[in-house]
Order: C-alpha cells, then sequence, then structure tokens
C-alpha cells in the first residue's frame, strides 16, 4: 500500500513537472517569436500528426491548392506537412529575398528516404547540407565543368552530338518518304544525355555510333527513370516518421534499394574504367573528362578510395539528373 502511494507521488510529481517544462518552453517560443517579429500565415485546417497534407487533394494539382491558398493568405504563408514545416512563397520579391538576400539560410534540404537510399546518404551535391563538403563539391562542378572557359573547352562536344542529332532525324525523314510521327521528348532525351554522358565520362550511350554496352545503355535510361520517379514521392516516413513501415508495405523502400544498386553499379563501372585508363596510359589534358579531372583532385592521399568514389559518383549523378530533366522538358515545351 505504502509503495503504491509513493508511486502516485512520484508519476504526479513527474507529470507537473512536464507541464512546467512545456509552459516555459511554449512561454519562450513565444517570445522568441515576438522579438523575432511576426510568423507567416498558417492556413486554418491543420490536424494533429498530418498537418495540412489532407488539403492537398489529390484532384487538384500543388501548385493550383498553393495557388488559392495564397490568394486568401497573401504572397508568403506557411503549410504543415506532418511535423516538418514548409514556407510557400508566390511572388517574385519574397523568391529574391529568400534564395539571394538570405540564401544560405536557405541552401539545405529536409531529408528524404529517396536520396538517403538513393543519394548516397544524402551526398549528392542538389541535397547535400549546406557546409565545407557542398562548399568544395560546388566550386569542383563550377570551375571544372560549368566555367565559360571549360563550357567553350567542350563546344565541340555540343556541336558534334546536336549534328548527329539532326543527321539521324534526316535519315529516320528519308527512309519513311518524309513524313514519320517522332516522339521529340524522347530524341531530346537522348541527346541531353549523350551530351553529358560524354562531358562526364567520355561515352555516348544512345543513337548510332555509340561506345558503351548496350546493356549499359539501358541500365542507365531505365535507372535514372526511376530515380526520377521515386524521388517526387511523398512517403508517409518523409513528413511522419513512424509511420515508416508504410514504405516497406508499399514496397517504395525495396525500390529505391535495387535503383540505387543499378545506378551505384553504372558508375562504379565507368569510375574503375578511368581509374584502369589512368594508369595504364597517360591521357593528354585535352581528353580528360570530368571524372578524370575528379580522380585527380581526389586521389592525393588524403582520401580514401572508397570515400573518394563515393563522391565522383554522387556527384556524376546530380550533374547528370541536374542537366537533363529540366533540359528535355524546356526544348519540348519550347518545341
Amino acid at each position: 500500500m505504502e509503495f503504491s502511494l509513493q508511486l502516485q507521488a512520484i508519476i504526479c510529481f513527474c507529470a507537473l513537472l512536464a507541464a512546467i517544462i512545456c509552459l516555459y518552453v511554449a512561454t519562450n517560443t513565444t517570445n522568441r517569436n515576438r522579438k523575432r517579429g511576426s510568423r507567416p500565415p498558417e492556413p486554418e485546417g491543420a490536424w494533429p500528426f498530418i498537418g495540412h497534407l489532407h488539403l492537398l487533394e489529390k484532384n487538384q494539382l500543388l501548385h493550383q491548392t498553393l495557388g488559392k491558398m495564397a490568394d486568401k493568405y497573401g504572397k508568403a504563408f506557411m503549410i504543415r506537412l506532418g511535423i516538418r514545416q514548409a514556407l510557400v512563397i508566390s511572388s517574385w520579391e519574397v523568391a529574391k529575398e529568400c534564395f539571394t538576400t538570405n540564401d544560405k539560410l536557405f541552401s539545405s534540404r529536409p531529408k528524404f528516404l529517396a536520396v538517403k537510399l538513393m543519394g548516397y546518404d544524402h551526398a549528392m551535391l542538389g541535397f547535400a547540407p549546406y557546409g565545407p563538403y557542398w562548399r568544395n563539391i560546388r566550386k569542383l562542378a563550377t570551375v571544372e565543368l560549368l566555367s565559360n572557359h571549360q563550357l567553350e573547352l567542350i563546344k565541340h562536344v555540343r556541336d558534334i552530338e546536336t549534328k548527329i542529332f539532326i543527321k539521324e532525324l534526316y535519315e529516320l525523314c528519308v527512309k519513311n518518304g518524309g513524313l514519320v510521327d517522332v516522339e521529340m521528348k524522347e530524341r531530346f532525351g537522348d541527346l541531353a544525355m549523350n551530351i553529358i554522358l560524354r562531358v562526364i565520362a567520355g561515352k555516348r550511350f544512345f543513337g548510332r555510333d555509340t561506345n558503351a554496352d548496350d546493356q549499359d545503355s539501358r541500365q542507365c535510361q531505365k535507372a535514372l527513370g526511376n530515380f526520377f520517379y521515386l524521388v517526387g514521392l511523398l512517403l508517409p516516413s518523409d513528413n511522419i516518421p513512424f509511420l515508416g513501415w508504410l514504405d516497406v508495405v508499399n514496397g517504395y523502400t525495396g525500390q529505391m534499394k535495387k535503383t540505387a544498386k543499378e545506378l551505384d553499379t553504372l558508375f562504379g563501372r565507368l569510375v574503375h574504367e578511368h581509374r584502369h585508363k589512368r594508369l595504364n596510359e597517360s591521357i593528354k589534358e585535352e581528353e580528360k573528362d570530368f571524372i578524370d579531372v575528379m580522380l585527380s583532385v581526389l586521389d592525393d592521399g588524403k582520401t580514401s578510395a572508397e570515400d573518394a568514389d563515393t563522391v565522383i559518383k554522387s556527384t556524376c549523378l546530380s550533374l547528370i539528373l541536374g542537366g537533363n530533366d529540366t533540359t528535355v522538358v524546356t526544348l519540348t515545351w519550347a518545341l
């Protein structure tokens, strides 16, 4: 009996202490928010645990739903996606304030399961948190691949691939008597991939006169398509962590691991080929591709071979994904 009373007293004390702590945290947070200024408005109707997820209707495009909210709540407002908070902006003035004036505050992205499993645990340039690693990889990509000088050096690659692209279309039309239906989105995709892969790895994967195995071409195309699909999913665990088991049940976790293995095998083979080539023959400066440059920078004894390979593979994947899809969509839209 005495033990029971003591246990009840301990439970009451713990509950009271927890209430005091919660009250202190809430009061302190409110005071800090008042000092920092008012927060953006938040739409009504948020539910416990899921926040505003139920307001994102399946039968309406996301930008239309958010546009209606912007009409009601202004150019900037907050929504809750499970445990996460998201700032929605709908004007170029606010976008400039976020991504130019305060760019460092918005430079990191939330961590998602898809990027963890398929993006080398957030080592990809587009998903890595802001810090020394991100700055070093960004500098390497900018100087060795995206600078004006480097773009001028690889201009011949773009010219050659564009001529091959036009020649193949012409021959296809001649072969079919001048009239033929062509899926231009697919053709633009092959063109963009050939340019990117020649610059990064010295290979063209699609069309005629390829210097890659047919198996590599099919694997690359399929794996990248799966990556785009899976990374665009809104998974339960990304917003409500304790629902992670649903990702396993739905099969998404397995698909991501399979895609990650396929991409890692593909890029691992490319890195291995470049290492072997460097050991057995000298490479002229004008013949170096991006993997050659990264191997030269990272194989300095300060980075283990395993870490260096991960950096190279994740960076190549970032550049291919960043340069392929947006280019294809823009060209298709312009056409």
